[in-house]
């Protein structure tokens, strides 16, 4: 972990791990306030302890590490499997079968987003940091003077041939 990332854990949540993977999903490397505002209108029960997480490390980005909450975005958010409760429930002819009762532990990574003006050598380092290449922009001319010499049928490089 940087020293620039904020962490939140909400362990034994009484949810299915599956069924929070769906909600935190939707929320993952997104801005903070756009996350927050995903999960209010998200229609999911998992998205309110989802959303608590988030609000706790957002808080925890504030009050601990002095950093601004609007350059925040979600860098890591996982939901892992805790202590599954087992019951049983009566069946035919004497039997009984096993309920899984499961819970979940949400973890919330946030980092703070590069501003504009940073200068590009800081910019490089966090690029190389990440193992990306940056990528190279091709003209659009090139694209376009490609696209004129390749047919795109076969009736069109035959009328090329008898015009030739």
């Amino acid at each position: 972990m940087t020293p620039m990332e904020v962490k939140a854990i909400a362990r034994f949540i009484r949810m299915s791990p599956r069924k929070v993977r769906l909600v935190a999903d939707l929320v993952r490397g997104m801005d903070v306030d756009r996350a927050e505002a995903q999960l209010k209108f998200a229609s999911k029960a998992a998205s309110r302890p989802v959303l608590k997480v988030i609000q706790s490390a957002r808080a925890n980005a504030e009050h601990n590490f002095k950093l601004a909450p609007e350059t925040l975005f979600v860098k890591t958010i996982m939901v892992d499997g805790g202590p599954v409760l087992h019951r049983w429930t009566p069946r035919a002819f004497g039997r009984a079968t096993p309920i899984r009762k499961r819970t979940s532990h949400i973890t919330v990574i946030l980092d703070e987003r590069m501003k504009e003006g940073a200068p590009k050598a800081v910019k490089a380092a966090i690029v190389k940091k990440a193992g990306e290449e940056p990528k190279a922009v091709e003209k659009k001319t090139a694209k376009k003077a490609a696209a004129k010499k390749k047919p795109s049928t076969k009736a069109d490089a035959k009328k090329k041939e008898s015009a030739s």
